[in-house]
């Protein structure tokens, strides 16, 4: 049974490596400078320009979430295993009285505060700037469009932890995480849109809805924006996405399979490798 206190001394060691070479701080000004572009900018083809409401502004960065924070995450826990292999220290690092898996679950916590850290403190600046403008039914829904973008980077996350358990060097390691980010970001929905377009549109609705709950991309996507029946009718998606799916329940759950069956994944790989 993994130890609380193991775990939560190795995650506070990542995470306070993470402060220390200043990556929460980077990514979280990296986070807000693009976060605050696109809300100004965004009704530039319109021809007006100025902060709208977290309702519209959120549309807006459904698309920037989707493309950086898959990739961060990526990036972040691509060699947090075969990193500490490669280098030699992970044979140094079990000789310690701790499990396997109580390291492969530490480093995940610390890895996913740093990149919540970051999510929140950049998100959470848009967040203040837009409220003034917002009402408060907009202000939850941002606060849950920021939670979900957590969600969506601890799931690639887990992605990222059970690439590093199988992969052999970094190098190999980061191009599986390569690899991962463009079939789920590109690749996944253009294979979709192939199907649809090979079976001239018959694929059923519910078909095309399980597929795309097989992506946390797509989760995310639908948990904010067809979700959200203001704005459903500005997404394609919309129209062949079965109402039922919509429902928060459902988009959480498949969620947080993503967040736990990657990491279950790598916990089995880990504890069984030499």
């Amino acid at each position: 049974m993994p130890e609380l206190r193991v775990i939560l001394t190795i995650a506070g060691k990542e995470f306070r490596d993470r402060l220390r070479n200043r990556w929460v701080l980077v990514v979280a000004l990296v986070f807000t400078a693009l976060a605050l572009t696109i809300a100004y900018f965004g009704n530039a083809q319109q021809g007006t320009l100025g902060f709208r409401s977290m309702a519209v502004t959120i549309a807006s960065l459904v698309s920037l979430v989707i493309y950086l924070i898959p990739l961060i995450a990526l990036m972040l826990g691509f060699d947090a295993i075969v990193g500490e292999r490669e280098r030699g220290t992970l044979d140094l690092v079990l000789s310690l009285p701790l499990s396997r898996g109580e390291l492969l679950i530490g480093k995940y916590c610390g890895l996913a505060a740093a990149l919540s850290a970051a999510t929140v403190a950049g998100f959470g600046a848009v967040g203040a700037v837009l409220l003034p403008v917002s009402t408060p039914a907009d202000a939850l829904r941002f606060a849950g469009f920021v939670l979900s973008s957590v969600a969506l980077g601890c799931a690639f996350l887990s992605i990222a932890l059970m690439l590093s358990t199988f992969a052999r060097d970094r190098a190999r390691a980061s191009g599986l995480a390569i690899g991962a980010w463009f079939f789920f970001v590109l690749v996944f929905d253009l294979l979709l849109l192939g199907g649809l377009v090979a079976t001239s549109g018959q694929a059923s609705g519910d078909l095309i809805a399980w597929a795309l709950l097989a992506n946390p991309a797509d989760v995310f996507r639908i948990l904010n924006v067809l979700a959200v029946e203001e704005i459903r009718s500005l997404h394609g998606l919309a129209s062949i996405f079965p109402a039922s799916y919509t429902r928060p329940a459902v988009l959480i759950a498949a969620m947080l399979a993503w967040i736990v069956l990657p990491l279950a994944v790598a916990h089995r790989r880990f504890r069984t490798s030499t």
